[in-house]
């Protein structure tokens, strides 16, 4: 597997590559075993390639669905977009020992097991942690294939962030409870902010901050993108996110973006992350996605498409389910599934 250049201020995670069943590419919540049009669904770890491109598409009237009005502009695109209920719900990722995986989080991040539900018609259990109740909190939604105990998490997924009242406290106590630390507490790498890095036992890498008295502790997914500008133009227009800050590491050879729907203090956020000249990384087989909320799923999509992102799963019910759900590529090949907000409700009930 091709490593990251020395120079890349964010290094990478991998572990052995296994094949994926075509079901573990999960679409949301309540679709575990339906699959999508990708290079990932034969557990591939080839870099997944897109061509970007949004010209005439951009001008073109698209319908929303059968009966929903078409966007006549970009611009009513976008501040659609912009006021859509939207929030991330949970990120979700395969995992070799379930019940190990289980432990860690619980005993050494302090998460809670929400639910869990095993399909074995479909061969796979998930389960559900987080910090909160789904209904107002991010979690994190963990795959166990049946038979598939090693992943690879490959280059392009960073790390998953908590914050804690007290870095070096929570370090000590992943340290006692048998928890791997990769990177002592200390002040980030041109920053103030306190952080340590530590891993768990399918080689996730999350980083702790120092953020005393967060609503939202797990506050964090870093991807790795090839085109910063391009990714922000993206989830800005497309997804209706606000680029809540931008940092450049000229000394360590890396920019952030922290994008999201809410302040970073009070919401999880997606950072996007470039590292001077790296346009594509390997994905591996192991991080699924990103689930999203909407209150309309066939707007959602329309709006990708009109900003030349590609729709992997038109928007419509799930069949048993009935929950409305499309997936999403962004540009650099990352997936989203957005979720309507109304069916995921009717889901936790």
């Amino acid at each position: 597997m091709r490593a990251l250049p020395t120079t890349a201020g964010r290094g990478a995670v991998a572990c052995a590559a296994a094949p994926v069943p075509r079901r573990s590419l999960l679409l949301s919540t309540a679709a575990a075993g339906a699959a999508l049009h990708s290079e990932q669904l034969a557990g591939t770890t080839t870099p997944l390639r897109l061509t970007w491109s949004a010209t005439g598409a951009a001008a073109a009237k698209i319908r929303a669905s059968a009966d929903a009005a078409t966007f006549t502009s970009t611009d009513e695109a976008v501040a659609w977009a912009k006021k859509d209920n939207r929030r991330l719900l949970h990120a979700v990722y395969r995992v070799g020992d379930l019940n190990k995986t289980i432990k860690f989080y619980t005993e050494c991040l302090g998460m809670k097991l929400l639910r869990k539900r095993d399909i074995p018609e479909e061969k796979y259990t998930n389960a559900f942690l987080g910090y909160g109740p789904e209904e107002s909190h991010f979690v994190v939604e963990l795959t166990y294939n049946y038979g598939v105990d090693k992943y690879d998490v490959g280059e392009g997924f960073g790390h998953f962030g908590i914050g804690v009242d007290d870095v070096a406290k929570t370090v000590e106590l992943i340290r006692a409870k048998g928890g791997k630390v990769t990177r002592e507490p200390g002040p980030v790498k041109g920053g103030n902010t306190v952080i340590a890095f530590v891993e768990d036992p399918d080689g996730y890498k999350f980083e702790i901050l120092e953020r005393p008295g967060t609503p939202e502790p797990l506050c964090q997914v870093m991807l790795r993108v090839g085109d910063l500008d391009r990714a922000i133009s993206f989830y800005e227009k497309a997804y209706g996110m606000e680029l809540l800050r931008k940092r450049d590491n000229p000394e360590y050879k890396y920019t952030v973006a922290m994008m999201g729907y809410g302040p970073e203090e009070k919401n999880a956020v997606l950072e996007l992350t470039y590292n001077y000249g790296v346009t594509e990384y390997d994905k591996g087989n192991a991080y699924a996605q990103i689930a999203i909320g909407t209150d309309d799923v066939y707007k959602t999509a329309e709006v990708v498409k009109l900003f030349g992102g590609k729709v992997v799963r038109e928007p419509g019910p799930l069949p048993g389910i009935n929950t409305k759900i499309t997936a999403i590529l962004d540009p650099d090949g990352w997936k989203s599934v957005f979720v309507d907000n109304i069916d995921f409700a009717k889901e936790l009930e």
